[in-house]
């Protein structure tokens, strides 16, 4: 894990009377640079280092304290680093084949903040995941 990272996670955890345990460093060190990933592939990534239990709780804290997201789709779901550790993106989720496409489009950013200003709001955070098919199983069908 780069040093910044890690004293970042660190700042995090501790600011919330936690601290950067084995188990949390793999399961973090597992999410960090990757694609999303569901919880049962992050259990077969780690398992020789983590055993269950420690990976369900620090996925657990990591999504109180905002470090980690969900990305659901129907009755599953995918995790991936918040913002705070990865540039902030959205996503393309094919429900065939469950991949998920990030995508970083500064028009739907300027979009979202005009909506937001329009109906005087203040926008605190937003997540826009978009459901369909990509193309290889739209080209199956």
């Amino acid at each position: 894990m780069h040093s910044v990272t890690d004293t970042y996670l660190k700042s995090i955890l501790s600011s919330h009377g936690y601290s950067l345990t084995k188990p949390r460093r793999v399961v973090f060190n597992n999410l960090y640079g990757r694609e999303p990933i569901t919880m049962s592939a992050l259990i077969r990534v780690v398992a020789e280092e983590v055993d269950r239990v420690s990976i369900y709780r620090a996925v657990k804290l990591f999504e109180q304290l905002g470090i980690v997201q969900r990305l659901n789709s129907g009755w599953k779901y995918k995790l991936e680093l918040s913002d705070k550790f990865t540039a902030h993106h959205h996503h393309l989720n094919c429900t065939s084949c469950g991949i998920v496409i990030n995508i970083n489009e500064e028009r739907l950013e300027q979009f979202i903040n005009s909506l937001a200003k329009d109906k005087k709001f203040l926008a605190l955070a937003h997540q826009i995941e978009i459901q369909g098919l990509c193309i290889k199983c739209v080209n199956k069908k």
